[in-house]
């Protein structure tokens, strides 16, 4: 089985990877590299629990690359069917504390001195430990408590050989008839990407300040300051931030905290990120929040963040509408838009199904929606139709899921859409209205076709003209004529169409920009009433035409 891994640097590890797999239950992946062996054409993972089961005890017992690797698999629907996604979500990054003395020497050679002469004092015994790295509380010469995240000595070189294997093993697998279901590569690519980026503690700094500035006017939310002249790319020193855990509901109640309140901030939080933002906490599990005085959420670890551009939260706006809706074919259509679906997707069946989900929740009352359960019936249908999106969105889903679970401990009756409502309002009015940057790219667009359409009658005549000389086309010049004539009417049309539409964005964008005055009322009025003069006419114009 081994005989074509001999160019393969490390070669015992790549042993004891594909070993554990195996024991594991998963040797049919391999089965079919063997010399000889017929290849067996399976098109997806068996669907059993055991199976899964064992996945995750495989990934587990191969350490942080593969824990990590574990958990963002579980985000992925289009990947692995539900019993595999439910088996990787139990995944816990949490290793044992790394002896002091090999904490302090990595601090020595990052910071450049011994860190009893960098901290007025520094905790040897860490306040929390994970796979890649383990935090310490201490204190600045200026009385400043701070927290100090430590890479774990020698943790980037197990990545990077874990990162060259897996690399290996999807190119490898990308050759059998799961290549053809799954991408492997793009898969593993897109995990290397993520954790090296993890591993760089400069842009959790980054991270941090950038969720900072978006929050500056905003009480409900802390974020801690980063002080950078203690931090590098293997050492984060941060602000401590402190509080009660916010799913600590005894000590919440004991401090007179309300939790309702508390459970709004968080959701006004997250959906801010998403569709105000589009640079959103991807990681928003308990321990990373904590309630301080005046209900007022202090937040930590920025390492896993996700971004949403403006095009795809105009995107899920739009899925949005076709849901509320109830239009399957709108939703199907917009899902292939989006390259979600491929366009041989079978259509009748991805229709119905999507009806089915539809059908569920029609005349539901908003507050008896629950995001998880949405998520949990989306997943098999993701799944069967191999529907790809983006692996923000993804990740996006189990943002929301989260922090509904952790608003449900909170308050009973929070629902995550109800707060969200508002928000999706404005965003959509913004986005799809009375958004400064895209009435001007409008605006552009409308003065290139404006150009367009003013050259196009000559360049059409030119071309007419040339084809009648050469005879390449049996047409004379009285059908030139005629066609000319039904071309200028067209860009006639065209060209009012434009017009009124540009004026249209122009005073919507007017109205947004100006203060209301007298005399601005007046010229949009005059304005509307022109636009729609002309309306009429280029309608009855046509239907003139037509009839």
């Amino acid at each position: 089985m081994f005989s074509s891994l001999r160019p393969i640097r490390h070669l015992q590890r790549y042993r004891q990877i594909v070993a554990t797999f195996a024991q594991h239950g998963f040797g049919f992946l391999f089965e079919q590299w063997r010399p000889g062996k017929a290849r067996h054409d399976r098109a997806a993972l068996p669907l059993s629990v055991d199976l899964a089961l064992h996945l995750r005890l495989a990934l587990e017992e191969l350490g942080p690359t593969f824990i990590k690797f574990g958990q963002i698999l579980s985000t992925r629907p289009d990947l692995l069917p539900a019993p595999y996604l439910a088996e990787l979500a139990k995944l816990q990054d949490a290793a044992p504390a790394t002896p002091w003395p090999a904490i302090h020497a990595v601090l020595r050679t990052e910071l450049g001195a011994a860190p009893e002469t960098i901290f007025a004092s520094i905790e040897e015994q860490p306040l929390a430990s994970a796979s890649l790295a383990q935090v310490h509380a201490a204190t600045l010469t200026d009385g400043q408590q701070v927290v100090v995240k430590v890479q774990r000595p020698g943790i980037a070189a197990t990545i990077a050989t874990d990162l060259e294997i897996l690399a290996a093993l999807a190119r490898r697998l990308q050759a059998t008839p799961l290549g053809k279901v799954y991408d492997f590569v793009g898969v593993t690519s897109d995990f290397a990407f993520t954790l090296r980026n993890e591993l760089d503690y400069r842009r959790e700094g980054h991270n941090a300040e950038r969720f900072r500035q978006n929050f500056a006017g905003e009480p409900f939310l802390y974020i801690p300051r980063v002080y950078w002249e203690f931090s590098t790319a293997h050492v984060l020193t941060l602000e401590r931030v402190q509080g009660i855990k916010i799913d600590d509901i005894a000590a919440l109640d004991a401090a007179g905290y309300d939790r309702h309140r508390v459970a709004l901030h968080a959701a006004r939080i997250v959906i801010k990120e998403v569709l105000e933002d589009g640079f959103f906490h991807a990681d928003p599990h308990p321990g990373n929040f904590v309630v301080m005085p005046g209900e007022v959420i202090g937040a930590m670890d920025f390492g896993m963040v996700g971004y949403l551009s403006e095009t795809e939260r105009l995107e899920l706006i739009r899925l949005y509408l076709a849901a509320v809706a109830l239009d399957a074919d709108a939703l199907l259509e917009q899902l292939i838009r989006m390259g979600a679906a491929d366009a041989h997707v079978n259509r009748p069946a991805l229709k119905r199904d999507l009806l089915h989900l539809l059908h569920r929740y029609y005349a539901l009352p908003l507050q008896e929606i629950r995001a998880r359960e949405v998520i949990e019936d989306v997943t098999p249908v993701v799944f069967r139709h191999r529907l790809r999106l983006p692996s923000n969105l993804w990740l996006l889903g189990k943002t929301l899921s989260m922090l509904e679970g952790m608003g449900l401990r909170l308050d009973p009756s929070f629902n995550i859409f109800t707060v969200s409502r508002p928000f999706v309002r404005r965003l959509t009015w913004q986005l799809v209205a009375f958004n400064h940057r895209r009435g001007r790219s409008v605006l552009l667009s409308g003065a290139n076709w404006l150009d367009l359409l003013h050259a196009a009658p000559r360049a059409a005549r030119r071309l007419l003209d040339s084809l009648e000389r050469e005879g390449a086309l049996p047409i004379t010049l009285q059908e030139t004529e005629r066609l000319m004539g039904g071309l200028d009417r067209l860009v006639t049309r065209l060209t009012l169409s434009v017009l009124i539409a540009s004026l249209v964005i122009s005073l919507a964008l007017l109205i947004s920009v100006t203060v209301p005055g007298t005399f601005v009322w007046i010229l949009v009025v005059l304005g509307f009433l022109g636009a729609a003069t002309l309306g009429v006419w280029l309608l009855f114009s046509i239907l003139r035409a037509r009839l």
